[in-house]
C-alpha cells in the first residue's frame, strides 16, 4: 500500500486523523499535506517569554506554509494548538529529539539545558544560541549578537530601543511587522461574571525573582475601592503565591476573587476582563495575548522591550528607578506610582 511518509498527518504508530474521520487511504487522500521544512523552536521559559515568542509562528507559517514545527518548552499548555508537535523538557523527549534532524533550529534561551540541546541536534541552519566548548552560551551567527549583548551589559541593555518580538524576529533574519501574540483560550470554566460594568483585572503578583516590582497592599486596596466607587467591577488575579493577600485585598477592597487556577483556567478568567492592571509578569503577556487593554507598572526594566500593540500604557515612577534588573529596590520606587495615577489610566483606556 502507498504510505505518504512526508505527510503532516502521518503518525507512524496509530491511524492518522483523516483516516479515522473519513476512512481514506494515502493513494486517494485529498487531505495530504507534504512537509517541506522541519523546524525546531527551543523556548523553555519563563511562561511570559514563551507567550511573547509566539508572534514568530505567524511569520514562519507565512514564509514556509509547508513547515512542520516542533516546540520544546517547559510550558506546553501555552503553545498554540496549531503547532504540529509540542514536547516538554524530559529525558524521553530529549532522547527522541537527539535522534532527529531539522532544516532549521531556532534556539532562544541561553540556559545550559537549552543551549546543550540546540548544539547537539543536527540542522541545516541554526539561529539563536548554542553551546561553546566550555559549556557556555554562544551565538550561531551574527544575527544573535544584539540579543547576546543586551543580556551581558546593563548599559547596552538600557540603550536598547527594540521590543522583545523585534529582537527575536531580527535574530531569525526577519523584520518585525507588528505580528501579534498567539494565545489559545479554552472555555474550561463558566465564571458567571456580571458584565454590565467594565471589568478591571488586578494582577497582584510578580513572581519571587524581582520583588522590587511589587506594589504595596494599601495601594492595591485603595485602587480597588476607587474603581468600585466609580462603577467598575474588580477581579483579583494571581497564583498560589498571591492567594492569601488576594483574599485580604478582596475583603478590604471588595470585588471578586475566585481563587488561583492552572494556566488554562487562569487564561480563561483573564479573558473575562475588559482591562488589566499588572506589574511586569506572566499575566502581562497573557493580557497582551488576549488583546486586552493593559496598564503596566514598570520600574526596573527597559520599557522599550514591551510591545503593547497600541493597547495600553506603561506607568513608571516619576523619578526613574536606578535599580536596573535588581531583585530588591532599596528606595521603593514603586511607591511613586499612585493609585490615582493608575485609576486615571484605567479610565483613559476602558
Amino acid at each position: 500500500m502507498k504510505i505518504n511518509f512526508d505527510c503532516k498527518h502521518y503518525k507512524g504508530y496509530i491511524p492518522c486523523e483523516p483516516h479515522k474521520k473519513y476512512g481514506v487511504h494515502c493513494d486517494a487522500c485529498e487531505h495530504y499535506q507534504m512537509i517541506k521544512d522541519r523546524i525546531l523552536i527551543i523556548k523553555l521559559g519563563a511562561a511570559g517569554d514563551v507567550i511573547r515568542t509566539t508572534p514568530l509562528l505567524k511569520r514562519i507559517w507565512d514564509e514556509m506554509p509547508q513547515a512542520h514545527i516542533t516546540w520544546l518548552t517547559d510550558f506546553p499548555d501555552l503553545i498554540p494548538q496549531a503547532v504540529d508537535v509540542v514536547v516538554d523538557y524530559s529525558i524521553k523527549n530529549i532522547t527522541w529529539l537527539l535522534g532527529r534532524e531539522f532544516d532549521l533550529i531556532i534556539s532562544l534561551d541561553k540556559d545550559k539545558e537549552a543551549i546543550s540541546v540546540a548544539e547537539k541536534i543536527p540542522a541545516k541552519n541554526k539561529y539563536g544560541f548554542g553551546m561553546d566548548s566550555f559549556g557556555r552560551c554562544r551565538v550561531f551567527n551574527e544575527l544573535s549578537n544584539h540579543k547576546l549583548e543586551t543580556g551581558l551589559f546593563d548599559d547596552v541593555s538600557k540603550r536598547n530601543s527594540k521590543s522583545y518580538p523585534q529582537e527575536i524576529f531580527e535574530l531569525c533574519g526577519y523584520n518585525f511587522m507588528g505580528e501579534e501574540y498567539i494565545l489559545d483560550v479554552s472555555k474550561v470554566h463558566q465564571w458567571n461574571i456580571d458584565h454590565s460594568k467594565s471589568i478591571v483585572g488586578l494582577n497582584t503578583g510578580c513572581g519571587g525573582r524581582w520583588t522590587s516590582r511589587l506594589w504595596s497592599d494599601q495601594n492595591w486596596i485603595s485602587l480597588a475601592r476607587t474603581l468600585r466607587e466609580n462603577n467598575f467591577e474588580v477581579i483579583w488575579l494571581g497564583g498560589r503565591q498571591e492567594d492569601n493577600k488576594n483574599k485580604k485585598y478582596q475583603s478590604e477592597g471588595g470585588g471578586i476573587y475566585a481563587g488561583y487556577f492552572d494556566l488554562k483556567e487562569f487564561v480563561s478568567l483573564m479573558d473575562e476582563c475588559d482591562i488589566v492592571v499588572s506589574q511586569v509578569t506572566m499575566a502581562m503577556h497573557i493580557a497582551i495575548g488576549l488583546k486586552k487593554n493593559l496598564i503596566l507598572m514598570n520600574n526596573i526594566f527597559n520599557k522599550n522591550e514591551f510591545e503593547l500593540y497600541g493597547r495600553g500604557e506603561i506607568i513608571e515612577p516619576t523619578i526613574p528607578c536606578g535599580c536596573y534588573y535588581t531583585p530588591v529596590c532599596p528606595h521603593n520606587s514603586m511607591s511613586q506610582i499612585t493609585p490615582l495615577k493608575i485609576f486615571e489610566a484605567v479610565k483613559n483606556w476602558v
